[in-house]
């Protein structure tokens, strides 16, 4: 699997690097600015991007407008954000886009080389592997006077893990519940968010985009 990097911190650019190719990842580039970054998806079109929010030289959302202008020019880029920040507007925008796999992680929120490289696995096959804290920053930030507003506290609570790229066994298991009161919820979920069976689509990934861009 091909993987473009963009991080500005040297130490930590080398050690995402190492443990990817440790995974046998192949890092086909390596870049610590958002021009760079550009230049790199264009060239080597990677099976994902993985990409710091702030990047040099204003170090401010440099990183999450080059992988939306990315996504742009190649529709369907797999997108890792890999932050020490929640940038909403981008975010929201990045989500909205609604075509290829779509992750968020806080920098401070990876405990170990397995959920990194699984979160990385997940978006590449065009999931979603969204940080708890970004989920819930995302979430709370919405008015309550929206057609979503029909959704109970237990089918919040499954769409926010259905966000994290849970699993319906997952989900029974966070939540304590049998994995066919996990099915029933998210059944219901998509019924209240008026999303028909597609053989297209994918209901879980429209579902969250629905909730989170509303």
């Amino acid at each position: 699997m091909r993987v473009v990097l963009a991080e500005d911190l040297f130490l930590l650019r080398q050690g995402i690097i190492q443990l990817l190719e440790a995974y046998d990842f192949e890092v086909v580039a390596a870049v610590d600015n958002g021009t760079d970054l550009a230049a790199a998806i264009t060239e080597h079109r990677p099976d994902i991007a993985i990409v710091d929010v702030r990047l040099p030289p204003t170090f401010t959302t440099e990183g999450l407008q080059a992988a939306l202008r990315a996504r742009r020019e190649r529709p369907g880029l797999p997108i890792l954000v890999l932050s020490q920040h929640v940038e909403q507007m981008y975010a929201r925008e990045l989500l909205a886009d609604g075509t290829g796999g779509i992750g968020y992680l806080l920098k401070d929120s990876v405990l170990d080389d397995e959920q990194f490289i699984d979160a990385v696995r997940r978006v590449a096959a065009g999931g979603t592997a969204m940080d708890t804290a970004v989920v819930a920053q995302l979430m709370t930030s919405h008015s309550r006077d929206e057609p979503l507003a029909a959704l109970t506290a237990r089918e919040r609570e499954v769409l926010e893990l259905m966000a994290e790229g849970c699993s319906n066994t997952a989900i029974a298991q966070r939540l304590t519940i049998t994995e066919g009161a996990a099915a029933k919820h998210i059944s219901n979920i998509f019924t209240k968010l008026m999303l028909p069976p597609s053989g297209d689509s994918n209901r879980r990934v429209l579902a969250v985009l629905a909730y989170l861009n509303a």
